[in-house]
This record gives structure tokens, sequence and C-alpha cells, in this order.
């Protein structure tokens, strides 16, 4: 699929599709001023759907211009793993004896802070939580943090701008937070095997400054959130409902711990989910409903951008190999907002003789960036499937999380830039 035809149409489709994630909240309004296709415009107007519908036009466009068998055999080639983790550790991270047990410890150490207990829950939801992702992946700690926040901060009583800043710092936060390992946040793990980058190095150069910004950032938020919290914070509604056995939530752990473990092969974690389906149907009286159409949604999202993403290395590639560390710190940066910052560190880990400074750069720049839009960092989508309810239109528009995320990022930049 080296033909330009090819390549031009699809870095159009491409852009086609960042601007319909951009316009998703214009569709939203068109479905309520044209109830007559109201069910198209909602449609459109999903942003989980964004990509995958476009992905499907792209692969109908190749077939028509090389035909068929090469269309659909380029489909195939792509690897759909991280969709399918993502998919998968969502369902289990959200399931209720996982959300129980982490809501009790967040319960426990709110009450400990010197600070009023809903006030020290969201704090906690905003920063322990999203540092956890270095752990359980950036997808369950996404997950977790938007289970736990909705009720506090995303519903129609708070103001819009102050929930659009509490999402910024939701998403700067997850991924920066995944950044003390070396398999947690996407894209490291992109290069941590080709730069031979440990758990350890993680920690000591990007890891300590990460969890900085993340405390520095869940802290601004928490005191501008302060006056809009309810009087109980949602860890204590959780707890208030019927107890989970611990043997339940002990296999729950037990089953998320080993697909955590096994994230990089489907045949293992999607065992270990069947295995998790089966187990909640046995004792569905300790479950809530699983979130299967929300993480289906955001599953059909990332397969979107990974089968476009996969046709964009012809012009990001030169872009990333052309830039001086500095720049391409910034270059990172402003390149995580239209592409998922994996795909830009994969690139650079194609990069003969890149320097260790380059590295560094790349890494750190796109993992700042990676709150700026949905499609910037994996985790976006689950917790835009998960939040958006609490926003007007129940949509997210990508020019507000642009602006919330702006000075959360900012501060990501300076901690890895300055520290």
């Amino acid at each position: 699929m080296q033909e330009p035809t090819i390549q031009y149409l699809a870095a159009a489709i491409f852009a086609v599709a960042l601007v319909h994630t951009f316009a998703a909240k214009q569709f939203e309004r068109l479905s309520h001023r044209f109830p007559r296709h109201a069910g198209l415009f909602h449609l459109l107007g999903e942003v989980e759907v964004v990509f995958g519908f476009w992905a499907i036009v792209l692969v109908l466009a190749m077939a028509l211009v090389v035909g068929g068998g090469p269309a659909l055999g380029y489909a195939e080639s792509r690897n759909y793993t991280e969709p399918l983790f993502v998919f998968v550790v969502m369902v289990v991270a959200a399931s209720r004896p996982v959300l129980r047990t982490v809501m009790s410890g967040v319960s426990l150490v709110a009450r400990v802070l010197p600070l009023p207990t809903p006030v020290a829950a969201a704090w906690l939801g905003l920063a322990a939580v999203p540092l956890l992702g270095s752990l359980v992946t950036e997808p369950a700690a996404m997950t977790i943090a938007a289970l736990m926040l909705a009720p506090q901060i995303f519903r129609p009583q708070v103001p819009e701008a102050v929930k659009y800043l509490a999402l910024g710092v939701l998403f700067v936060n997850v991924s920066i937070g995944g950044t003390l390992t070396s398999y947690a946040a996407p894209p490291v793990l992109m290069v941590a095997s080709t730069w031979q980058w440990d758990s350890a190095f993680m920690l000591a150069t990007f890891g300590w400054k990460a969890a900085v910004a993340v405390l520095v950032n869940a802290t601004v938020a928490t005191f501008v959130l302060r006056k809009h919290l309810p009087a109980a914070s949602s860890a204590d509604a959780a707890l208030s409902e019927a107890p989970v056995p611990p043997a339940v939530a002990l296999v729950h752990l037990v089953l998320l711990a080993g697909i955590v473990l096994f994230a990089h092969h489907p045949v293992a974690f999607l065992g270990l989910f069947l295995m998790f389906l089966g187990y909640t149907q046995a004792y569905e009286r300790h479950q809530s409903p699983l979130i299967i159409k929300e993480a289906l949604l955001v599953g059909f999202f990332l397969a979107g951008l990974v089968v476009l993403g996969g046709m964009q290395q012809w012009w990001l590639e030169p872009v990333v190999s052309s830039l001086q560390p500095l720049a391409l710190f910034f270059g990172a940066l402003g390149l995580t907002a239209i592409t998922d910052n994996a795909a830009l560190t994969y690139l650079g880990s194609l990069i003969t003789n890149i320097s260790d400074e380059s590295k560094y750069m790349l890494v750190a720049g796109a993992v700042a960036g990676g709150g700026l839009t949905v499609i910037a960092n994996a985790p976006n989508p689950a917790g835009v499937a998960l939040l958006k309810r609490g926003f007007s239109d129940e949509t997210i528009g990508a020019g507000g999380l642009l602006l919330g995320a702006l000075g959360p990022t900012l501060v990501a930049a300076a901690a890895f830039m300055l520290l």
C-alpha cells in the first residue's frame, strides 16, 4: 500500500475524521433540530464511532482503487491487540467487585487525610488512581477513575467549564501517570523493548517527574472543584450498598491481574475474559450490569484509529526524524493531539541512530500531550464513553477538552523539561 494515490487518499480521510471528531457535538445538536433523522445524526455525533466509521470508508475506497483483495489484506494486516485489550480491561475494571474494592481503599485513605472526605476522595480520584495506572495499565486506571468521579464531578449541577478542567486533568494525569513502569503506558511500551528501557529506568527518568505533575494538577483541580462537590463522596455512597464477599472480589482481582499480565497476548487475555464472563453469570447477585456496550464502542474507535493511523507513516516519519531534540519535544506535543501518541513513539523507534536526548524528548512530549484530544492517548475514548452523560447534550466537545487540558499539559511539560 505504498502507492501515492492510496497514501494521499488515506491522509485526506484521516483529516476528515479529525474534523469530524471536533464537530461531533454539532451532529448531536442536529439530532435535536431534525428529529426525523435523529438516529443518523446521533450516530455521527458519537465520538467513539468516528474513527471506526471513517476506517470503513477508507477500506471501501481502497477496494475501489486497488481492488477488494489488497484492501482486505491491509485491514487484516493491522495489529488489533490494543483495541481488544482496552475492551476487555474496561469491562473487568468496571465490574462491581473491582470498583468497590478500589473505592474501599479510597474511602479509607480519604478519612485519614486532613480534608473533608468528598474533597479528599476527589483528589485521590484525580491523583492516586492515575498513578495506579502504572501497575494496572492506563485503560484500567481511566475506567476506575471515571466511574469513581462521575457522580461527584461530572453531573449537571457542576458548571461546564469546571467539568472540562477536571476532564483535562484526568486525561493528562492518566497519560503521564503510567510512566512509572515500562509496560503500562502505550507510548512507552512501543519503545521500551527497542531502546531497552526497563521499569527502573522509567521511574528514575520519567516517573518521579510525572508524579510531581500529577499531584500539582490534581491539587489545582480539586481546589477549583471544592465548592461543587456533593456532601457525600461517591466512595461512601458505593460502600453503603450491599457488600461483596471477599472471595468474589479476590477472583475478580486475580482475573484482572492476569489480563494485565498477558496484555500483549490476545489468546490469553481473551480466554481469561471468557472465564470472567462465566464467573459473573455464576455470581450475578454480586454484580452490576457490565459496560459491554461502552467498551465495544471504545474498541471500535481504537480499531478505526489503528486502520487509519497505519497509512500515515509516509508523512509522519519524515517529520519526526527531521526534528532536533527540543523541537522534537514540542513537535511530539503538538502531533500527539492529531494522532495517537503510541503511534508517534513507534515511528520514533524506527529511526536509526536516534540520540538518547531525542528519545527522551519524543516520549516526554508524547505523554505530556496525551490529554489534549480524544485520540491523543488510547484510554481517552474510554473516559469519554463513561463521562459524556454528565455534559451538555451528553457529548464532550473537542474544543472544551482542549481548553481544559491546556493548563495540566503545560504543568506536565514543565515537569519533564525543568525537573
